[in-house]
């Protein structure tokens, strides 16, 4: 299995500035993302950044960076970056891992980008997990997935889908944000207009469906903690970190 993993690190996040650069237990987060990601099968794994401040930090725990555009509009944008930069061929598998997931299974890593290569009728993949928790299928920012028999996605949406007419958590399923991509499909990606499902539901992944892509989903192998958006978040993955070296 051959796939690289990219990275993208902004400095200026909306809720935590320097986010990529928060101290957890000694390491900034972005390093545990890094040494996460390392521990996968993945052929490289590269940091792809604009800021200076995220070059530096990187390069002093030994982690390879391409710098790229301050113009980017997403991560994806920024990964395609990164394979034209890097001249990867278009049937070449590459995998977005966010810095804010400084807790990321290796092993989803891996999942996700076996089964992108297994399957030749999709061009993105991803992961999901079941939603247990009566509340969230109806929280707005759980993003929920429809699959279909073949483990293709028919919609994602911030919705309760399937809609059931009750808070139940049957069959309902929250969208995890690791992606594989073919580098042919990134490079169409990043030429397509946004489309209007996309505006609606604030959903990149949208625009590939909308498209045409198909995109694969399948149930993490692993459960996968939380990433950071907010300091209750960070304090968490603090917690966490201690109680692993303890």
């Amino acid at each position: 299995m051959s796939f690289s993993v990219v990275i993208p690190a902004r400095y200026a996040a909306q809720r935590l500035l320097g986010k990529p650069l928060l101290d957890i237990c000694g390491k900034p987060m972005l390093q545990h993302t890094y040494e996460r990601a390392l521990e996968s099968q993945a052929d490289r794994v590269i940091i792809a950044t604009d800021d200076v401040r995220i070059q530096e930090a990187a390069q002093e725990f030994g982690a390879f960076v391409c710098m790229t555009s301050s113009s980017h509009a997403s991560g994806t944008d920024r990964i395609q970056e990164v394979s034209d930069q890097l001249q990867m061929a278009e049937s070449a598998v590459v995998v977005n891992v966010q810095a804010d997931e400084p807790l990321i299974p290796p092993g989803a890593i891996n999942q996700v980008a076996k089964n992108l290569q297994q399957d030749s009728e999709v061009g993105i993949a991803t992961l999901c997990e079941a939603i247990t928790d009566k509340e969230e299928i109806c929280d707005s920012n759980s993003v929920k997935v429809v699959i279909d028999n073949r483990g293709h996605a028919l919609y994602f949406s911030r919705a309760t889908i399937p809609w059931r007419g009750s808070a139940s958590a049957n069959n309902c399923y929250r969208h995890i944000g690791i992606y594989a991509y073919r580098v042919a499909v990134l490079n169409q990606f990043v030429e397509w207009p946004v489309c209007e499902l996309e505006v609606t539901e604030k959903l990149e992944q949208l625009r590939a469906l909308y498209n045409g892509v198909g995109i694969h989903v399948a149930v993490s192998s692993q459960s996968i903690p939380p990433g950071v958006d907010t300091e209750r978040d960070l304090e968490l993955v603090r917690a966490h970190v201690n109680a692993d070296k303890a």
